[in-house]
């Protein structure tokens, strides 16, 4: 079974072109599905798998508190690697198709106003090398609603300053133009002149660098955001890359945009991705309205 892994994983990464993520996440559950296999049914043997094998290693996870989002995931590792064996003619019969996915329930993600972005960047230290490079970061994936690893992965020759766009590689390895504002311009443009040749130590072509001088890291962002939405006075729990792309859209869209155009900018393959951002929106509009009309509440002395 480990060699079928194996060549599972090669074909992943070479006719797939899955991103690196998604084939470690896939890499990693199926490990723990062979492990499930061989500790508690002794089973070494793809052939020998039945689909009450699988819904056993499904209840374990739940038994153990996965979220259904998560076991939704590991089905999906599962049933790949089993078409995988039926296309490769190993097994007669695909023995995942009749298990159903774990009921996800759809919750709206986590959003800053412009109120807490802005005093996120206001916080930064604009007058240390590495404060150039935090507030360049921010105003990038902020102002141009990129996911980190977008951000992380950028090279030196994906920004075009004169033209006011970047291009980064997405989900799938896609590469899409995406524009940046003004003020992500500004930033950038002082951290490539007054800081990033001063973190540099061996060449690298990557944009963003850490203080050794390397490619920064996932964690290495990460740690920096939770470190400034303290200092801003901010929950730091509330607050992740991820969140700043989503207040992005939230935002994008509260002065207009229409969803089409968010989509595109977002990279997102299916619209209806993007229309949680509507939902989010509403929820947002009515929060505002509760808050500042004077007569949306009820006062105690006129019930």
């Amino acid at each position: 079974m480990t060699y079928l892994l194996n060549d599972f994983i090669f074909y992943l990464n070479n006719e797939r072109g899955l991103s690196k993520n998604t084939v470690s996440a896939y890499t990693i559950d199926l490990i723990g599905y062979q492990a499930f296999l061989e500790k508690y049914h002794k089973i070494k043997d793809v052939s020998l798998i039945e689909t009450k094998h699988i819904e056993g290693y499904l209840k374990s996870g739940k038994n153990k508190g996965l979220s259904a989002k998560t076991l939704s995931r590991k089905l999906t590792s599962i049933k790949l690697f089993h078409q995988f064996l039926l296309a490769d003619k190993v097994v007669d019969t695909d023995v995942t198709h009749l298990i159903s996915r774990p009921k996800i329930e759809k919750s709206l993600p986590s959003v800053l106003s412009i109120d807490e972005v802005v005093s996120i960047l206001e916080v930064v230290d604009k007058t240390t090398i590495l404060g150039l490079r935090n507030n360049a970061l921010l105003e990038l994936i902020y102002g141009s609603g990129l996911r980190v690893s977008e951000l992380l992965n950028i090279k030196i020759k994906d920004i075009h300053m004169q033209q006011s766009y970047v291009i980064v590689t997405g989900k799938g390895s896609k590469e899409r133009m995406v524009p940046i504002s003004d003020m992500a311009l500004i930033a950038v443009r002082t951290y490539l002149v007054s800081a990033r040749d001063q973190l540099i130590k061996d060449k690298t072509d990557y944009l963003f660098l850490n203080n050794k001088g390397k490619g920064l890291s996932r964690v290495g962002f990460f740690k920096i955001l939770k470190k400034l939405a303290s200092d801003a006075k901010l929950d730091p729990n509330k607050v992740s890359p991820h969140t700043l792309r989503h207040s992005f859209a939230t935002h994008l869209l509260e002065n207009g945009m229409d969803l089409r155009s968010l989509q595109n900018l977002l990279g997102h393959e299916d619209i209806s991705t993007t229309q949680i951002y509507t939902h989010i929106s509403q929820t947002r509009l009515k929060e505002v309205y509760k808050n500042t009309h004077p007569r949306a509440k009820e006062k105690k002395d006129e019930i």
